[in-house]
């Protein structure tokens, strides 16, 4: 990808399952939207310690954010829904390729 470049994904998450919003080695992303249609926390992580910040319930959009990420720190999303899975979604752009 190229900086500027949009990334974008939407997934069926596994119930209790988990989005890795996770750059390959060498980008780094902004994220500025996440979208889901149940509720869901949202962690800072290094693949070994998490830290939680946020849980939003229901269905909606976490809009006009700028999360950075890299492929060592990046932001996990959590479906909380324990018997169905749920679709995830982000965008953001590119800054490092």
């Amino acid at each position: 990808m190229a900086v500027g470049d949009v990334v974008s994904d939407l997934v069926s998450v596994s119930a209790n399952g988990t989005l890795d919003i996770q750059p390959p080695s060498g980008e780094e992303w902004v994220i500025h939207n996440i979208y889901h249609e149940y509720d869901i926390e949202v962690v800072f992580t290094d693949g070994t310690n998490e830290l939680s910040f946020l849980t939003h319930e229901g269905k909606g959009v976490l809009s006009k954010f700028a999360f950075h990420v890299r492929n060592g720190l990046w932001i996990r999303v959590k479906n909380l829904d324990s018997a169905n899975s749920r679709l995830i979604g982000y965008d953001g752009v590119v800054t490092k390729a």
